[in-house]
């Protein structure tokens, strides 16, 4: 049976590592066909005092699914650093520490692609806040892992509904390269939403 579960967990392990780079290969196969978009976005674009992006949970194109994601990822990444020290619960810290890497692949290609660096929201911040002063131990896992779990939702959601548009024309290279990137994103979306529920209910049950 160990070793069955030792299989299981490096056939995991595996795929986690596979989902990872191929967010990141995608974002940078997209770098080429975004890049003119996303600059022009950023010079109409206000980033100081607000954060266009965070409203944006429908995106009809690769700008503001850009816009979209780059606000949540500068959240995750922020409360992910905090939380690969302080996180106590094994799941927790090793969640983190997927995260972080992601997060920081995210916005390191998105902010190279012109996408505008956002200001956090009251909500951002208020949450940051929160897990910044929340006691180290169970509490902390609670308050990150609920966070991660709400922004996953929303980064899925918004993908899903990115993707949903109508199918742009095979031209236009900056959609298709957009969607490409929303497709590989997804799986990675879908299965953090499903880790942190888990995480989160077994933080509650005092596991």
């Amino acid at each position: 049976m160990k070793q069955i579960s030792n299989a299981v967990n490096d056939m995991s392990e595996s795929r986690r590592s596979f989902l990872r780079g191929a967010t990141a290969a995608s974002l940078g196969l997209a770098a080429v066909t975004l890049s003119t978009a996303t600059n022009s976005f950023a010079q109409d674009t206000p980033t100081i005092g607000t954060d266009p992006g965070a409203n944006i949970m429908n995106p009809r194109n690769a700008k503001e699914f850009s816009m979209a994601v780059i606000s949540r990822a500068e959240l995750s990444l922020a409360t992910s650093k905090i939380a690969v020290d302080r996180a106590s619960k094994a799941d927790a810290k090793e969640f983190a520490g997927f995260e972080l890497t992601e997060a920081i692949a995210i916005t390191t290609v998105l902010k190279e692609l012109g996408t505008p660096v956002p200001t956090m929201t009251p909500k951002a911040k208020a949450t940051l806040e929160k897990i910044k002063n929340a006691p180290t131990g169970p509490e902390f896992d609670k308050a990150y892992i609920q966070a991660q779990y709400e922004n996953h939702v929303e980064l899925r959601d918004l993908t899903e509904s990115y993707l949903g548009q109508p199918t742009p024309p095979k031209s236009d290279m900056t959609e298709s390269q957009g969607r490409h990137l929303g497709t590989v994103a997804l799986a990675t979306f879908k299965e953090h939403v499903i880790i942190t529920h888990r995480i989160s209910e077994e933080l509650q049950a005092g596991a």
